[in-house]
């Protein structure tokens, strides 16, 4: 290959590679980034200490409430759920995968055990009691950051 051809190689796919490079960043990689869940509230999966959390970024315009009316602490009912965390203390094992955490779940006010394993833009979540033969499991879809939500 001539120096030419080297020159124009690099001058074309650089700025592509680069490009999605940088794309490929801000959505976030492996378990880390941005998802939507099937109801459409978006959460932001993310380092939290030494830990991954999931914290509320984006709430349906479908959801039936803004508030965390459901949880067992009568105190919380009224906290809003943009921003709220409910994913907490997730240990990352390897990129593509998050374990040993905990799910809370606005809709019923419980928390359960997790862990999390993504696989190209599919989030694959599963709760679940003691066992995690005895669960729930549910997808979500990786997107990107949306307009903060207001509290």
């Amino acid at each position: 290959m001539t120096h030419t051809c080297r020159s124009v190689l690099l001058t074309v796919l650089l700025p592509i590679c680069t490009g999605w490079t940088t794309v490929h960043a801000q959505n976030g990689s492996g378990v880390l980034g941005y998802w939507q869940e099937p109801g459409g509230s978006v959460l932001n999966i993310a380092p939290c200490g030494d830990a991954v959390c999931a914290t509320l970024a984006k709430i349906s315009k479908a959801a039936p409430v803004s508030t965390d009316r459901n949880n067992p602490d009568s105190s919380l009912r009224d906290k809003p759920l943009c921003g709220l965390t409910i994913g907490t203390g997730f240990r990352l094992d390897g990129p593509d995968k998050a374990e040993d955490g905990k799910l809370y779940d606005p809709k019923t006010g419980k928390t359960y055990q997790g862990t999390m394993r993504s696989e190209g833009d599919v989030l694959h979540l599963r709760g679940y009691i003691g066992m995690k033969a005895f669960g729930r499991s549910e997808d979500w879809a990786r997107t990107t950051a949306p307009e903060a939500c207001k509290q």
